[in-house]
Order: C-alpha cells, then sequence, then structure tokens
C-alpha cells in the first residue's frame, strides 16, 4: 500500500497501469505502421465486499477513480468512514474498506438510477442528487485574459489522446494554470478520477477551475458541484439540461473554448472582459 496524499489515514494500493497498447497497423499505402490504442479495461468497484457498479477505465488511476466515484454519486460524505481501497486486476476488482460493515445504508442509496449520456451509458442513483441543492456555489470572477492563457497552457497536456486518441481529459486548474491533468476512456472518469485526488489533498474547491475536453451534460455539471468547483470550460459544446442546472447551481459555465475564443453559456457577469 502507498499514499502519497495528505490523507495518510486510508491505506491505497498503487496498482495503476499503462494507458497505452502496441498494436500493429496498416495506413493507406499499405505500408506497415507500429501504433498505441488506448487502454479500456473493466474495473469493478465494491464496497466492503459488496458490488456497487463495474466501469470502463483506461485503469492509470483506479484508487483516485473509486474514490471521486462514491464521493461524486454521494455513497460515501465523509473521507474518514474509508478505511483502504484495494485494486487487484487479476480480478479486475476495486475493494474499498469502510469503518461500517453494515452495507443495507449504503446499497439503499443506489435503488433508483438513472442512465446518463457518459460515454458507455454512465449512471447516477438518487444519493447524488439529495445533497445537490443544499449550498450554491460562490460567485466567483475570472479574467477573459486568464481564460485565454488557461486555454494555452492546456494544449502542453493531452498526452494519451496524442498518442492513441480514444480519450477524454479533463483539468483541475487555477489562473496560474494547470494543477492536475487526468485522461480516460470517458470524461465522467476523468472527472471523478480528479474529485478523489481532490479528496485525498483536502483540496477546497471554490478557486478551482474545471476543464474538460468533452460535452457538458447534466452530469458533469453535477459532479463540479460535489466538487464544490465554481467554473468549467470545455472544448467541446454543452446540452440543454446541462445549461439548465448550471443556472441552477450557480455554475459559471464556458464551452466551445480553444485558442482565443469561448461562449459564455451562463454566468456572464463573472467575466472580466480586460
Amino acid at each position: 500500500m502507498n499514499n502519497k496524499y495528505k490523507n495518510k489515514i486510508i491505506k491505497i494500493s498503487n496498482n495503476g497501469l499503462s494507458p497505452t497498447n502496441d498494436v500493429t497497423t496498416f495506413n493507406h499505402l499499405g505500408e506497415k505502421v507500429d501504433s498505441k490504442v488506448a487502454g479500456e479495461l473493466p474495473l469493478t468497484i465494491k464496497i466492503n465486499d459488496a458490488e456497487i457498479i463495474t466501469l470502463m477505465t483506461l485503469g492509470t488511476k483506479p484508487e483516485e477513480l473509486t474514490l471521486g466515484y462514491i464521493r461524486n454519486q454521494g455513497i460515501i460524505e465523509d473521507i474518514k468512514d474509508i478505511i483502504s481501497i484495494d485494486v487487484r486486476w487479476d480480478t479486475a476488482v476495486s475493494n474499498v474498506k469502510t469503518k461500517h460493515n453494515d452495507i443495507k445504508e449504503i446499497t439503499s442509496k443506489l435503488k433508483n438510477k438513472t442512465v446518463t449520456t457518459g460515454c458507455g451509458q454512465g449512471t447516477i442513483y438518487s444519493s447524488t442528487l439529495e445533497k445537490l441543492y443544499d449550498k450554491t456555489l460562490p460567485n466567483i470572477k475570472i479574467k477573459r485574459s486568464e481564460i485565454f492563457s488557461l486555454l494555452a497552457k492546456i494544449t502542453q497536456y493531452n498526452d494519451i489522446y496524442k498518442e492513441a486518441g480514444a480519450v477524454h481529459g479533463c483539468a483541475l486548474c487555477n489562473t496560474s494554470g494547470v494543477i492536475e491533468f487526468v485522461e480516460d476512456v470517458g470524461r465522467h472518469n476523468a472527472a471523478d478520477t480528479l474529485s478523489g485526488i481532490m479528496w485525498l489533498n483536502e483540496m477546497p474547491g471554490e478557486k478551482i477551475i474545471f476543464y474538460t475536453t468533452g460535452r457538458l451534460t447534466s452530469e458533469i455539471i453535477m459532479k463540479v458541484k460535489h466538487m464544490n468547483i465554481p467554473i468549467i470550460i470545455s472544448r467541446s459544446g454543452v446540452t440543454n439540461m446541462g445549461i439548465e442546472l448550471a443556472k441552477d447551481l450557480n455554475v459559471t459555465m464556458i464551452a466551445r473554448a480553444k485558442q482565443r475564443y469561448f461562449l459564455i453559456y451562463n454566468n456572464k457577469d463573472s467575466i472580466i472582459f480586460d
């Protein structure tokens, strides 16, 4: 077990995998080309040996993904209730041990679920919605020049996408640059992984900017709200429900953002046009 985070109480395995595999392809001229493809493996999350869900993932940060998933779904609300996270790829299981062995309270939160527009059919449970409206996100200002600067810096990342494609990237940022960047086969997995990293590092979300290469759906807006992040920026587009939820939760929503261009879908007053 290895723990590189501020939280030293939880025992965490360190069983991340390489994100790509070598394959042989042939180009348009029929020439042999050595290429890379993104990995994709099932990972079943269990809590006290009770199966919760199976996710398809690159597997680079499975422990953080596990933690972020159960946090963003509202399955476990206090990180202090967790004893350990142990990932075993021979069984494709990430097992979470908690201080309370009774699984009934947890499984009761998972009775009602909705299939979302997440890559690979994401799901949200009723527990995700229970405390969604408890607190309103703070009004945080951001300069247009800071957005442009961040968009320029983000191009240095996306390493797996550049090498193999087939992945989405998400990042925790501030006005100085990128704090943490994660890629996975689905943007919801990348978002959950970042949420797990935040939880382990006791990182408050109020001064964080969330960036994603993927579209902004209601599911992604819910995730940033559970992470207490007030500003989200996407390279891609948005959905109508994503906009409506951003309005309800006071999320500053910026999308179609590339180089020196973006569209503001919610909270125009939070942008300082310097």
